[in-house]
């Protein structure tokens, strides 16, 4: 008992102890937890509109929302929930009862909005034009909101049966630990720019895949880069968790492109030269001030504006192409019949009109605008700066700076990333036995073997704790950062044991010259892989830093922590 105490009351124990216990706050292990968790909510949706709201991507795996019961019957697994949603009919009452609170919602149908073929109507819209006005004596280009009215297809409403609720779940996670591509399945896509790159297009190219496969609907994207040494552009690494693979190189092989029409005449494209200059400060861009935010059908619209800078060769290029257009509308009122289109991806997003006073003549600022639609006016409103900043950065970036060519595509299953844990935990308690068989047999003390087995548990939980602190995802190559980390810890803690076996009487000094000795030696090898693992961090493959970081990681806390502990728990152990 005396020994014991003596070991729980040193210094250095009682900091491995708190950091143990710290780790386990931070993993939060949850054997208990129930349910499916909520990874996505589709915009409109039914869940949706009933205010089940998507979570943060940077948030906890433990503290996302969780499904624990639809219409009273619970539900344990993502098979019970699709078994439960998939009987649903349209104005279904559905009852859904989560770890945050119980929603009612009406099951709405899926419904599309499609053009009738040869079949117009006249309608009735406001805008605001660009119109130029004499004050005091100077042409003054301003803006005025109009009403008009023009002919476009007409549009009705097809009902394609009930949506799914508008849920993305998965399987309910028991700590707060995130789990790799390699862990939970997924897509793992390497590009190659077509051409060599500088840092900066490198930045523009990698913010506008983790924009627009954001704006897709995608959780859990991971877009990073891997290598790139001398003259050769780096590759782009895109990760993103239960997805297909036909849909990731759709999204990423396509440059996407925004141009700007006038009777099918193309007058301006984002990126490139033709945009000098896009609006993105509260006094050029924002909610519209004129227009401000309404109710529309049950819900709230709010509308944003900013205004873009064209290059001259742009300008000219719209003033050429509104030279020939008509002019409609009534005195005061009068603007071209042919409007700016606005095509994102060769779809038609936003029409402005044309002030009928600037028809032919060139201008480098136009006014872009558009819609945020939500249930509350906050909701809309927060829709509507997502949307101004998507179009704005489609402006800023157009298409790709460079053409992304795929080099590799992955695809792992989620039951591949299963047996992946399973064998790992497996291998893990065999090796921890063999190597207390081992050491018994060497030191012939089993309460030498068990000391440094714990040592190593002890390793392992504060490294995950650390990962679910900085949320790191976790993949194989984090695991194998960790197995390297372990072993190398139970060769410096051989190291201690042999030097904490030795006598005095053999004229090697006393029990702190020893263990100075023996940590000379453990620091040595320390600062080696220290060095070798901050190299790959920088210049080796990216898909290999996560074996970095957790390799550094856990012989950081090793060299620091758990094994100036195990030093003296082993020194007391020996004790005559």
């Amino acid at each position: 008992m005396g020994k014991a105490k003596r070991i729980l009351t040193n210094w250095r124990v009682i900091i491995l102890i708190i950091t143990l216990v710290l780790a386990i706050i931070a993993i939060r292990p949850t054997p208990w937890a129930d349910g499916v968790v909520i990874k996505a909510v589709e915009r409109n949706s039914t869940a949706s509109l009933a205010g089940i709201e998507s979570p943060n991507p940077q948030a906890q795996p433990l503290s996302k929302e969780r499904v624990l019961a639809i219409n009273n019957n619970p539900v344990s697994t993502v098979k019970d929930y699709f078994d439960i949603i998939q009987d649903f009919e349209i104005n279904d009452t559905v009852q859904i009862r989560t770890t945050e609170r119980i929603y009612s919602m009406v099951v709405a149908p899926e419904i599309i909005r499609v053009p009738v073929q040869n079949e117009t109507e006249l309608i009735t819209i406001q805008e605001t034009v660009l119109l130029n006005e004499t004050i005091n004596g100077t042409v003054t280009e301003v803006n005025k909101t109009i009403n008009f009215t023009r002919e476009v297809p007409k549009i009705v409403e097809q009902i394609l049966g009930p949506d799914d609720i508008g849920l993305t779940v998965g399987e309910t996670p028991y700590t707060n630990l995130r789990k790799g591509l390699d862990l939970q399945g997924g897509t793992r896509v390497i590009l190659q720019p077509a051409e060599p790159i500088d840092e900066e297009t490198l930045g523009l190219v990698i913010d506008t895949l983790q924009q627009r496969l954001n704006v897709f609907g995608l959780s859990d994207v991971l877009v990073t880069t891997v290598g790139g040494i001398g003259e050769e552009s780096p590759l782009i690494l895109v990760e993103i968790a239960g997805t297909t693979a036909q849909e990731i190189s759709d999204l990423v092989q396509k440059q996407g492109k925004f141009e700007a029409k006038v009777a099918e005449t193309t007058v301006f494209k984002g990126g490139g030269n033709d945009i000098t200059y896009v609006c993105r400060t509260a006094d050029c861009s924002g909610l519209d001030p004129q227009r401000g935010c309404g109710t529309n059908q049950g819900g709230w619209l709010c509308q944003f504006q900013f205004s873009v800078s064209l290059s001259p060769a742009a300008a000219n290029k719209l003033a050429d192409a509104t030279r020939d257009s008509e002019i409609i509308g009534t005195a005061g009122d009068r603007y071209l019949a042919d409007p700016l289109d606005f095509y994102l991806d060769d779809e038609l997003v936003r029409s402005l009109n044309i002030g009928a006073s600037l028809k032919g003549q060139v201008t480098t600022e136009v006014g872009v605008s558009g819609i945020g639609i939500g249930i509350t006016q906050q909701d809309a409103l927060n829709n509507m700066f997502i949307e101004q900043k998507t179009l704005q950065t489609v402006l800023v970036t157009g298409s790709l700076p460079v053409k992304l060519e795929i080099q590799k595509i992955d695809t792992i299953s989620p039951i591949l990333g299963s047996a992946f844990v399973k064998n790992a935990l497996l291998l893990a308690g065999i090796s921890a036995l063999a190597v207390a068989i081992i050491l018994t047999l060497i030191y012939r003390r089993l309460k030498i073997a068990i000391p440094i087995i714990l040592t190593a548990v002890f390793e392992i939980t504060i490294v995950l704790g650390i990962a679910a602190v900085i949320g790191w995802n976790l993949d194989l190559a984090s695991i194998a950062g960790i197995i390297i980390a372990i072993g190398t810890g139970v060769n410096d803690q051989i190291i201690i044991t042999d030097e904490a076996f030795r006598k005095e009487t053999q004229g090697l000094g006393n029990w702190k010259t020893r263990m100075k000795r023996a940590f000379s030696i453990i620091f040595a090898s320390y600062l080696t892989g220290l060095v070798a693992m901050i190299a790959l961090w920088f210049f080796g493959a990216g898909l290999l830093k996560g074996f970095a970081l957790t390799t550094v990681l856990a012989i950081t806390a090793g060299v620091f922590i758990t094994r100036p502990a195990y030093a003296i728990v082993v020194n007391m152990l020996t004790e005559e």
